[in-house]
């Protein structure tokens, strides 16, 4: 990489989480105990669910998710297309149907009206991501009495009409990745209020002596994963609130030049994972900030109804043609912030 390059995204670390993974190498006892046990707490009492399971990431969070809801196959699990990959692999896990919908283009998220078009006497849930730190439209999709997942891989901390995301759906599940909201390197969470959920995901991460056979997985977080991630959620708040603040320096910055960035209805809080803009030449404005040693990406690699084959979505073909991500992290200084809207006023200028 570039000596001087702002890189689109990087994990915010400090000496406290050098020091909780050292104090947990020196203790000898590396895997799963009482480090993740405190980080279930830890989450689940920040969410407001009762009951937290661990895991090696946010796709075998989705996995056990599936499994502890009964999908299989025949089953059709709605999601959304503008989402990575991960939701369509573990739908494909548990041999259920992936039933595509479009997205919502004010929000990015799984537009309501085509998941209701959607929904046949073979759904057996939905998968409700949200996008990019905004939440979905919760309540309406709750209110259809199908079984929500909500993934809340880019959300943790941001809140619908007072709640935070996570503590609606029958589970939800978190992703700990190193660019995620914070930080285990890889890892993930399953969260539920239903103790019988809570307790076959618990079972199936971990396949070792059992009294009696069924398939399981070796899904588990180690403790130097999990003291990571205690250390990280302390400062979660901080996280969003310089987050917050980056996101609010450019909309400062740029409120003059004409493109669309998410709409943030009045009961939903926005954390900003992502800065997201639809642009009408987004490769050659990303190759124009390399220029100026600025990283952007598309936030989704690749749209899910086309790695299917499948046509029908206007939105997410519009949406991922124009859509831009540009750097937004807790570390990213206010004067990389301002050399970043600065190069976008010049390009777009």
């Amino acid at each position: 990489m570039v000596a001087n390059m702002i890189s689109h995204s990087k994990p915010t670390l400090d000496a406290d989480d050098y020091r909780s993974v050292m104090d947990v190498l020196k203790s000898g006892h590396l895997v799963q105990g009482e480090q993740v046990a405190g980080f279930e707490e830890g989450i689940s009492s920040f969410v407001g669910v009762r009951n937290g399971v661990a895991v090696s990431s946010g796709t075998a969070a989705l996995h056990l998710a599936l499994i502890a809801l009964g999908a299989g196959k025949g089953d059709e699990v709605i999601i959304p297309s503008y989402v990575c990959c991960a939701l369509l692999n573990a739908v494909m896990y548990v041999n259920a149907v992936p039933v595509i919908a479009d997205i919502d283009r004010a929000t990015f998220n799984i537009d309501v009206d085509d998941l209701k078009k959607r929904i046949t006497k073979r759904t057996k849930a939905i998968i409700l991501p949200h996008m990019f730190g905004l939440p979905a439209d919760i309540d309406e999709i709750v209110s259809l009495g199908i079984p929500v997942i909500e993934d809340c891989a880019q959300s943790i901390g941001a809140k619908y009409q007072g709640r935070y995301t996570g503590s609606f759906g029958v589970c939800s599940i978190f992703s700990f990745y190193a660019t995620k909201m914070l930080a285990t390197g890889e890892g993930g969470m399953i969260l539920s209020d239903d103790d019988r959920f809570a307790g076959i995901a618990r079972d199936l991460r971990d396949y070792d002596e059992k009294d009696g056979y069924s398939i399981r997985y070796n899904y588990k977080m180690t403790d130097m994963q999990a003291a990571l991630g205690i250390s990280q959620l302390k400062k979660l708040p901080s996280f969003i609130e310089r987050r917050k603040e980056v996101a609010g320096l450019y909309d400062r910055s740029l409120r003059d030049i004409s493109f669309p960035v998410a709409a943030v209805p009045e009961e939903r809080e926005h954390i900003y994972y992502r800065y997201v803009m639809p642009l009408d030449d987004s490769s050659g404005f990303m190759e124009e900030m390399l220029k100026l040693e600025i990283g952007c990406r598309r936030p989704v690699f690749k749209p899910l109804h086309k790695c299917l084959g499948l046509s029908g979505f206007p939105v997410t073909d519009e949406i991922f043609k124009r859509a831009v991500s540009i750097p937004i992290y807790p570390s990213l200084s206010d004067d990389e912030a301002h050399k970043i809207a600065v190069g976008i006023r010049e390009i777009l200028s």
